[in-house]
């Protein structure tokens, strides 16, 4: 459906949008100011078509000229984004050999990037479109090996932030700041909450490792993308790396294989973790599987808290529907013995009946942010 037209070209409602014309239609536009990217290019008479879009404020728009010319624009405003991580870290992977998108435009003051289309296969659009869910893993896993094999020296820059130990308590911090108001466990002391803090604390000990490495942090099948026309590690497109640090090889396994959004089967899991392991040799299996262990129930505890904030304070419910499968995910992770400062604390603090999906929006938080 056609919703508007101006000197750039036609915007297109995606096909999967309700016939009645939205509400607001700024959702399916980019912001102004975009266009001299597109004259700098020649391109006019294009065609934009919206890309659904996701927790984050950016927004993507894929532009088509002709029947075989595209191109991605990046629509992050600068009051909530900052799009300078992502055009170093895009030409960083560039360098050392991964297919992110290449830069073809900037604006980067107001936001704007026009990136190489890296295709429409997602790995999940594949996985749903009946792709060997094997053979995907097996190539992100490579892609993470061929990364994990690279000097640290090479991969993490001295502008790379540190996966820091405070970084990750913030991260943590999204669960008792959000969830438990949400879910009625509102009441805890000042004491109680210092008790969260020191307990991760005391098990993030346990997740240091003298090789630390570039770390994606969302590296999970909605942010990779199967190439077409392309061999090898190049096949696996990578995208929405802009949050990448410096820190433990585990982390982005452990995003991959305990996917937030996707039930993975357990064997599924072993074969991959086993792939990994074999071909990078790991030397010390047990503190590499408490390291996953550990960032895993970190990464859980905030995605809960996130997708919880998204409800509360975005009235943005559609994330609720994945909070059952992470829990599910945060208690395998709290079964391992490096968490039992924290397994113990969830287990004081917010007891087997209470770890449920939020009902009501209520924004009962004190971060409000």
């Amino acid at each position: 459906m056609v919703i508007g037209l101006n000197d750039c070209g036609v915007w297109v409602m995606p096909e999967n949008t309700h016939k009645k014309m939205p509400d607001n239609l700024l959702s399916f536009i980019p912001r102004p100011g975009f266009d001299s990217l597109l004259d700098d290019m020649g391109w006019d008479n294009v065609v934009i078509y919206p890309i659904p879009s996701d927790a984050s404020k950016r927004r993507y728009f894929r532009i088509t000229k002709g029947d075989d010319q595209s191109v991605m624009l990046m629509d992050a405003p600068p009051e909530f984004e900052d799009v300078g991580p992502f055009l170093k870290i895009a030409k960083h992977l560039k360098e050392l050999g991964f297919s992110a998108p290449n830069i073809i435009g900037a604006i980067e003051a107001e936001g704007f990037l026009l990136l190489e289309d890296l295709g429409e296969n997602t790995f999940t659009f594949s996985l749903n479109g009946g792709t060997d869910e094997t053979k995907l893993y097996a190539l992100a896993i490579d892609a993470l090996v061929a990364l994990h094999k690279m000097d640290g020296a090479k991969t993490t820059p001295n502008w790379l932030p540190d996966y820091s130990d405070e970084k990750l308590l913030a991260e943590a911090a999204l669960f008792p700041d959000w969830y438990m108001p949400a879910v009625g466990l509102d009441d805890l002391n000042v004491d109680e909450r210092a008790g969260y803090d020191a307990a991760w604390l005391e098990v993030l000990k346990n997740a240091k490792t003298e090789t630390n490495t570039l770390v994606l942090r969302d590296f999970h099948v909605d942010n990779l993308v199967l190439i077409e026309g392309r061999d090898n590690i190049a096949a696996c497109g990578l995208l929405d790396f802009q949050d990448a640090v410096i820190g433990h090889a585990a982390y982005d396994l452990m995003s991959l294989l305990e996917d937030a959004r996707r039930d993975i089967n357990p064997e599924l899991k072993t074969k991959m973790l086993a792939r990994y392991h074999a071909a990078l040799g790991t030397k010390d299996i047990e503190s590499f599987n408490a390291a996953f262990a550990i960032l895993s129930a970190n990464r859980h505890a905030k995605v809960i808290g996130i997708f919880t904030r998204l409800f509360v304070r975005d009235n943005k419910p559609v994330y609720l529907k994945h909070i059952a499968r992470v829990w599910k995910l945060l208690e395998l992770s709290l079964a391992h013995p490096a968490l039992e400062p924290v397994n113990s604390w969830f287990k004081k603090y917010v007891p087997a009946e209470m770890r449920i999906t939020p009902r009501t929006p209520k924004n009962l938080s004190g971060n409000n942010k």
